[in-house]
């Protein structure tokens, strides 16, 4: 009887069944076989020298070396290739004209199609019908002068510039700007190519372009919306105030000015607490084009709990610099330096170099060149302005809080009487006038009619607004005040 078991059982019946079938041994083929595969026939000659494998290496590399050398036919007789049969009539043609030989052997094809009965070659290479380009406006640089460095003819340049003139001042273009140029096709290459279109940004609020119409060029004015709201930030003071004020979103700039505008009316580095309100109000300008720029900082404010201190920037003929909320400004500071020169002669006693005595110098003699400008060492009204006996040519300036100043030895001078002058205008030019050893100026101090040191003397002016002055201020402190907070 069959027993059916073992051949419709399980597939673990049937593994029983192949595990309990003999295996054959295997024969001499595969001994030889896995015996072959084991061996390294390309051993590292460079490890296990002596070894059995590596003379084994060193016999196969001999062998085949050997072998190649047996098969070489030798130096001077080179093996024979077979030779294509060279092409003719309407095989070469076509061959020629879709085939890329080498360059170097003077070859044009690959360059431009090979001449054939429906391609013949071009005199000339034919051009772009346009050409697009931009061009950098150099510090100093002059708009025509751009455009013709780009390629536009001289007379499309100037119409262009006439244009563009129309709508800012080309002398206010800022070093930068980018235009760009697209320019059409010409007549013959010995004429400079047409101006077709040209595009850049004249102002932060205005892009302008120029193209050409039917009638020549025009002009299209593209102006972009500003939103001129002032950038407001505010923060407290903490472990340092410019760090916390940076990490609040303030530019570095910005931070500059706010701690400089806050160091005329305080010590920052000693009355600044880490529990103090910082106020920071600067302009900005956010175009619709999604550029951003941060101008000058306008208001300084900073909460101590028991006091305040709140500045706002202000330039008009009446004043000029950080003012109170009040309108009031007080300008403290020393002399400044009349002329641009080395002190030769400071005040005090000595010995005079003409008379051959000792003698109080009332001043300060600095040399400088021959013609050399003065300027007056702080706001004033010339009082003087001649000849003074051994002074030479004389400027004397009246100052506020009783003090005075004057100008000798000059050449030249540049004021006259009864006119008012600000700090740093040309009064004179140095000169050797009077009892003078050489180019140089004599500058004397008095305070209530006394001489004094030039060099230690501070002068302090409290300005005060008023009248339409003082509406204008109160009116910029509100916009600043109104700006929201970031």
């Amino acid at each position: 009887m069959r027993d059916d078991t073992l051949l419709t059982g399980s597939g673990g019946g049937s593994a029983a069944l192949r595990a309990a079938m003999p295996v054959a041994a295997p024969g001499l083929a595969d001994r030889l076989h896995l015996a072959f595969d084991r061996i390294d026939w390309v051993p590292d000659l460079g490890a296990q020298v002596g070894s059995a494998t590596w003379w084994r290496g060193l016999a196969t590399m001999t062998t085949l070396a050997a072998a190649a050398w047996s098969l070489n036919p030798g130096f001077g007789r080179p093996l024979a290739g077979g030779v294509p049969a060279p092409l003719a009539g309407s095989d070469w043609e076509e061959e020629r004209a879709q085939a890329i030989s080498p360059l170097a052997l003077g070859a044009s094809t690959g360059r431009r199609m090979a001449e054939t009965d429906l391609v013949r070659p071009l005199a000339e290479t034919p051009e772009r019908p346009q050409v697009e380009l931009s061009a950098v406006l150099g510090d100093g640089d002059r708009f025509t002068a751009l455009l013709q460095r780009a390629g536009v003819g001289r007379g499309d340049a100037r119409a262009a510039a006439d244009l563009v003139r129309q709508a800012v001042d080309l002398d206010d273009l800022e070093p930068g700007t980018r235009v760009a140029l697209v320019l059409g096709r010409r007549a013959t290459r010995s004429v400079p190519r047409p101006l077709e279109r040209l595009a850049f940004r004249a102002r932060f609020d205005l892009n302008l372009a120029v193209a050409r119409q039917e009638g020549g060029l025009t002009l299209d004015r593209q102006p972009i919306a500003i939103d001129r709201t002032p950038l407001r930030i505010r923060g407290l003071v903490g472990a340092s105030l410019y760090r916390s004020a940076r990490a609040a979103g303030a530019p570095a700039k910005v931070v500059e000015a706010y701690i400089k505008a806050l160091a005329t009316r305080l010590s920052v580095g000693r009355d600044v607490g880490a529990s103090d309100s910082f106020d920071i109000i600067a302009e900005q300008e956010r175009a619709a084009t999604g550029e951003v720029r941060v101008g000058k900082l306008q208001y300084a404010g900073l909460d101590q709990g028991r006091s305040k201190v709140e500045l706002l920037r202000w330039d008009s003929a009446e004043a000029s610099g950080w003012m109170d909320t009040d309108g009031t400004y007080e300008r403290r500071g020393f002399f400044g330096m009349p002329v641009n020169g080395r002190v030769t002669s400071s005040f005090g006693m000595r010995m005079h170099p003409l008379l051959g005595y000792a003698r109080m110098h009332k001043g300060v003699d600095i040399g400088a060149p021959y013609g050399t400008p003065i300027y007056a060492a702080n706001d004033g009204v010339v009082v003087f302005a001649g000849r003074n006996r051994g002074y030479g040519n004389f400027v004397k300036l009246n100052h506020a809080a009783g003090v005075a100043s004057g100008y000798g030895h000059m050449s030249r001078i540049a004021v006259s009487r009864g006119a008012r002058v600000s700090r740093g205008q040309v009064i004179g030019y140095v000169g050797s006038t009077g009892i003078s050893t050489g180019p140089h100026l004599h500058w004397e101090v008095w305070r209530n009619g006394r001489a004094v040191n030039p060099r230690a003397v501070s002068m302090s002016s409290v300005v005060r607004l008023s009248g339409g002055a003082m509406r204008a201020f109160k009116a910029k402190l509100h916009e600043m005040l109104a700006a929201p907070a970031h």
